[in-house]
């Protein structure tokens, strides 16, 4: 099978033209890992869940397990421009070739047994096919949607890691933090390992109602058995950018280890959360035997080469047809993840030092709190509204009609990524800063559209 068939599958079960039941289809994913030889079995590592964070957190525990010596599988979601994003090797996507070879078999399985699945579950077996092919042991994967239910959770992961619980996916999941709470939670099975980010009260009390009816469990939780300041230090040198973030450094402290002066390069002060909360979960997996304690100073170097695209990620010399200027990618999805990354948006757009405020461009999926996502950010900014190429993407005069009505900036609309780009680039100017937010698909599709290879 080639590469493009994988992808035109994919799209296919995505758009369930046969309407089958969600629950139906997650419930299959057991019996494929089955029929597959149970590939799940051979793997080690940690699950990570949440509604905001999950990424980052599997970026910085990539980096600290390798720093450890471990070779190891990564499965990020959801992709930003390919599907094979989702199977890394040390942090590194798998080839086309590869993706496609793992994914065949797969599918074969699919068709041969009537197993018809969700795409996260087309997802997670792929992965642990690959990994099972390349020799790999010890994994780090992200859940979609939820936990208990996530696709990535059959994989039977002892160590698992919460990030933080917001409002997303209440269609799915439900309408108050204490039941999203329960849904990521009920992941947790006897006698894993489970680190706990900073959770809101409401959702911390709905977690230990879950925890409680556990056995066997260890639980490290975020300002009690973990804690973490940051600081900023000195540069060294640096690329004479005025964009240049200052440096911070992070000391983490759990009941394993005391790790002082870690790097963090992403961006926002939220990065230090979850730096903090993905070495928590790499000790759990020292404690456990999975990994040896990594050596401080590949530890730190290690962590200060630790990229994670499209979160807060500036192209400060985008080009755009004639255009050039600066584009700010952020993959928000929601009002909490926005409210997070305000602060960035708004040092960026002082930054640009010019009388031109910054233009967003913004698309959502169907059901999203359009209005809360831009109630942290000023109102006098120019919007141009459109959509991605998912069956779930709203309509940009959806999205218009769900704007709060006191919007003072102009708002227009565009078809597509592209040219919701070039209409941006229009407004802001020559040298104009362009803020990309709202959905990762949408991340994704401008940085095809800026010709920047997958990542």
């Amino acid at each position: 099978m080639d590469y493009q068939r994988c992808v035109d599958i994919l799209a296919r079960i995505h758009e369930n033209p046969h309407k089958l039941r969600r629950t139906a289809r997650q419930a299959n994913v057991p019996r494929l890992l089955e029929v597959l030889g149970s590939p799940e079995r051979a793997l080690r590592g940690m699950l990570v869940v949440g509604t905001n964070g999950k990424g980052s957190t599997c970026a910085f525990a990539v980096s600290a397990m390798a720093a450890a010596g471990a070779r190891v599988g990564s499965m990020p979601s959801p992709h930003l421009q390919e599907p094979r994003e989702r199977i890394r090797i040390d942090g590194v996507p798998v080839t086309r070739a590869e993706y496609s070879a793992a994914f065949d078999e797969v599918w074969r399985a699919i068709e041969q047994h009537g197993l018809p699945v969700l795409a996260q579950g087309v997802f997670a077996a792929t992965a642990a096919v690959h990994f099972r092919r390349a020799g790999v042991t010890l994994a780090v994967a992200e859940a979609s949607i939820g936990g208990s239910r996530a696709a990535a959770a059959e994989l039977g992961l002892d160590v698992k890691v919460v990030t933080g619980v917001g409002l997303d996916h209440t269609r799915l999941l439900g309408g108050s933090l204490a039941e999203i709470a329960r849904a990521k939670i009920g992941a947790v099975r006897d006698g894993d390992h489970v680190v706990l980010g900073r959770l809101a009260p409401e959702a911390a009390a709905a977690a230990e109602e879950v925890l409680k009816e556990r056995t066997g469990l260890t639980v490290w939780r975020m300002d009690h058995e973990i804690r973490y300041t940051a600081r900023t230090v000195e540069r060294d040198g640096g690329d004479g950018d005025d964009d240049d973030d200052p440096t911070t450094v992070v000391d983490v402290v759990t009941p394993r280890a005391v790790h002082r002066d870690l790097p963090c390069p992403l961006s926002g002060a939220h990065q230090h959360h979850n730096l903090a909360t993905a070495i928590a979960a790499v000790d759990a997996m020292a404690e456990r035997g999975d990994v040896p304690d990594p050596d401080d100073e590949q530890l730190r170097a290690r962590l200060a080469a630790t990229r994670w695209p499209g979160r807060l990620e500036l192209l400060p010399h985008a080009r755009l047809g004639g255009w050039t200027g600066r584009v700010l990618l952020e993959g928000a999805t929601n009002p909490q993840g926005v409210a997070t990354v305000a602060a960035e948006f708004l040092r960026h757009a002082r930054a640009a030092d010019r009388s031109t405020p910054p233009v967003q461009v913004f698309a959502a999926m169907d059901g999203k709190d359009v209005s809360g996502m831009f109630a942290p950010l000023p109102s006098d900014w120019p919007l141009v509204l459109t959509r991605t190429d998912s069956h779930r993407a709203a309509d940009p005069a959806a999205l218009h009609g769900r704007i709060a009505p006191g919007r003072q900036g102009p708002c227009l609309t565009a078809e597509d990524t592209p040219s919701a780009l070039h209409r941006a680039a229009e407004l802001a100017g020559p040298g104009g800063l362009i803020l990309v937010f709202g959905s990762l698909r949408l991340v994704g599709e401008a940085r095809t559209a800026l010709a920047l290879p997958p990542a």
